[in-house]
C-alpha cells in the first residue's frame, strides 16, 4: 500500500518553501494514498488538509493536529468516523462519497465542539430512514449538514423523537453491517480465485517455454506476429470481462479496480521499455572503419568552406530554446559528431581539421550551433 511520505509532503509544500513543520495548508488529493500516517508528527500547525480522491480506509494519525480547522477526505474508502477527538479546532469535515454505514459513529464528533459543517452525502448511511434527524439531534453544535442549514425548529423536533430514532437507526445499522460482512467474505473468495487463475496462467506459460525445442522456438518466432495478435485479443477479452462483470460498489471493489488499472498501466510501461531495449543501436562507424553521415535529430545544416580564413564552418539548426547542456560536440580530424538530446548528428568533413583548435558556440540571433574548425593544411 502507498502511505504519506515525507518526500511527498515536501513536494506539496512548495508554497511554504518546502518547509513542513510550519505548514498550515496542504493538498494531497489524488495521490493513491492507502494509509494515513505521520502527518500529525511532521505538520503540527496544519489548519487545512485536503485528502480527497485517495484510497484511505480509516481516519487515523490526525488526532494531534490541534489547530486543524478543515479536513476533506471525500471519495475515499472510510467506513466509520473515528480518531478526531484531538482535533480541537475542527470546524468543517467533508466525508462525501465514502462507505460510512455505521452512522452511530458520528457520536465521536460530540467532542469537536467547534464543528459547524458536516458532509455525508453519497454514504450508505444517508439512505437510512431518519438519517438527517438522527445527526441533527446527536450533534448539537452543527449548523449545516450536507450543504443544508439546520433550523432551530428542525433540531427541537429531532430531539423530541430521539430515543425511537436512535433505536431505528441501530436496527438499520445492524442490517447494513451484516451485509458488509457478506460482501467482505465474497470479495475475499473472488480475490483468491483471481490469484489462483493468475498463478495457473503463469505456470502454464512457464511449462510452454521449458518444453519448447529449438525447432519449435524457430516456428514460434516465425508465427510471432499472429501469436501477438491472439494474445492481444485475449487481453482485450479479459479487459472487457472485468469491466462488464456486475460488481457491488464497495471499498474492496474500488480498491480492486484501482489495482487492476495500475497493473495494466505497469504492463504497458514494461512493453514500451522492452521495445526501447529492442531498438537496434544506430551504426555511426562501419566494421571496416568507414564513418557514416547520420542526421537522427533531422536538423537542417550548412557546411561552409571558408578558404579565406582556412577553416570549415558547420551551422547546425538546433532549436532556439534547446538547453545547451543537451548538446555534446565531438570534433575529430575527419568528421564531426553532435549529440542533440542523445540523438547523433554526424558529418564527414571534406578536409582534415584540427580538433584542438576548433570552437563551438550558439548563435545569439538564431540559437543555431556554430562550429568553427581550422584546416590542417596551411595556405601557401
Amino acid at each position: 500500500f502507498l502511505s504519506v511520505t515525507e518526500d511527498l509532503v515536501r513536494r506539496r509544500a512548495e508554497h511554504n518553501n518546502c518547509e513542513i513543520f510550519s505548514l498550515e495548508e496542504i493538498s494531497l488529493h489524488q495521490q493513491e494514498i492507502e494509509k494515513l500516517e505521520c502527518l500529525d508528527k511532521w505538520c503540527r500547525d496544519l489548519k487545512i488538509l485536503y485528502l480527497q480522491n485517495n484510497l484511505i480506509p480509516k481516519i487515523e494519525n490526525v488526532g494531534k493536529l490541534k489547530k486543524l480547522e478543515y479536513l476533506n477526505v471525500a471519495l475515499n474508502n472510510i467506513e466509520r468516523i473515528e480518531n478526531l477527538e484531538g482535533c480541537e479546532e475542527l470546524k468543517k469535515l467533508d466525508l462525501t462519497a465514502n462507505f460510512i454505514g455505521e452512522l452511530s459513529s458520528i457520536e465521536a464528533l460530540k467532542y469537536n465542539i467547534h464543528l459547524k459543517e458536516l458532509f455525508l452525502v453519497g454514504n450508505p448511511c444517508t439512505e437510512f430512514e431518519g438519517y438527517r434527524q438522527f445527526v441533527v439531534a446527536t450533534l448539537h453544535q452543527l449548523k449545516c449538514l450536507d450543504s443544508k442549514e439546520i433550523e432551530r425548529s428542525e433540531r427541537i423536533q429531532a430531539l423530541q423523537n430521539y430515543p425511537e430514532l436512535k433505536q431505528k437507526i441501530r436496527e438499520q445499522e445492524q442490517a447494513y453491517l451484516l451485509k458488509r460482512t457478506r460482501e467482505k467474505e465474497e470479495a475475499q473468495i473472488k480475490m483468491q480465485e483471481r490469484k489462483d487463475k493468475k498463478q495457473k496462467k503463469m505456470e502454464s506459460n512457464l511449462e510452454c517455454d521449458s518444453s519448447d525445442s529449438p525447432q519449435n522456438k524457430e516456428n514460434h518466432q516465425a508465427e510471432g506476429r499472429s501469436e501477438q495478435e491472439t494474445w492481444r485479443t485475449a487481453e482485450d477479452d479479459e479487459d472487457r470481462r472485468f469491466w462488464e462483470e456486475p460488481t457491488p460498489y464497495t471499498p474492496e471493489s474500488r480498491l480492486e479496480t484501482h489495482r487492476y488499472i495500475e497493473e495494466k498501466r505497469r504492463a504497458k510501461e514494461n512493453i514500451r521499455e522492452s521495445k526501447k531495449c529492442e531498438k537496434p543501436l544506430r551504426i555511426l562507424v562501419t566494421a571496416e572503419g568507414k564513418v557514416l553521415n547520420v542526421n537522427e535529430p533531422k536538423l537542417n545544416f550548412s557546411l561552409k568552406d571558408d578558404e579565406e580564413n582556412n577553416q570549415i564552418i558547420l551551422d547546425l539548426a538546433v532549436y532556439r530554446h534547446l538547453d545547451t547542456s543537451l548538446l555534446d560536440v565531438d570534433v575529430q580530424p575527419t568528421y564531426i559528431r553532435v549529440l542533440v538530446k542523445g540523438k547523433p548528428f554526424q558529418l564527414v568533413l571534406p578536409e582534415e581539421v584540427k580538433p584542438d583548435c576548433s570552437s563551438a558556440k550558439r548563435s545569439q540571433t538564431t540559437g543555431h550551433l556554430v562550429v568553427i574548425m581550422p584546416k590542417v593544411c596551411n595556405i601557401i
